[in-house]
């Protein structure tokens, strides 16, 4: 949205300078998907654990339960569990619990919303829990994440 507002004001070289400094090689127009597809970045292409892991990046506020994500693959839970086991090395609860942190660091760093906000809007039933699982994996309290504010 920005290198576009750039673009109209300050023309394509301007954006091109700004993509250069950020590493970026060109904008995204409104269609094209912001991350890079889900087999790219975890690198597997196993089609039932694709699709689990699209079910709860699309589920983050509201966790889905593992029968679930199981039922909208296929597959059984425990199917699901010795492949994720296998693809990623580690079991779907905590994929899912690590996909829901990473959203809960990212919205730490880059907003202002409370930490309370943010425990709930990734599927925390509590602060304290939120905490906990935060520290466990971050080596820190949620609020030590913020960025100073200038």
């Amino acid at each position: 949205m920005f290198l576009d507002l750039v673009d109209r004001h300050h023309g394509p070289i301007v954006v091109n300078r700004i993509c250069e400094k950020a590493i970026s090689y060109r904008t995204r127009s409104a269609g094209d998907r912001q991350r890079l597809p889900l087999h790219t970045r975890v690198q597997l292409n196993h089609q039932a654990v694709i699709k689990v892991i699209e079910e709860m990046e699309a589920n983050l506020t509201e966790p889905l339960l593992l029968d679930e994500l199981a039922g909208s693959a296929g597959l059984s839970r425990r199917q699901i569990e010795r492949l994720f086991r296998r693809e990623l090395g580690c079991s779907p609860s905590r994929y899912y619990l690590d996909l829901r942190l990473e959203r809960a660091h990212l919205l730490l760093i880059n907003s202002r919303m409370p930490v309370v906000q943010i425990a709930m809007a990734c599927g925390f039933v509590s602060a304290s829990h939120f905490s906990k699982a935060y520290r466990e994996t971050y080596g820190c309290a949620p609020h030590q994440s913020r960025l100073p504010v200038n």
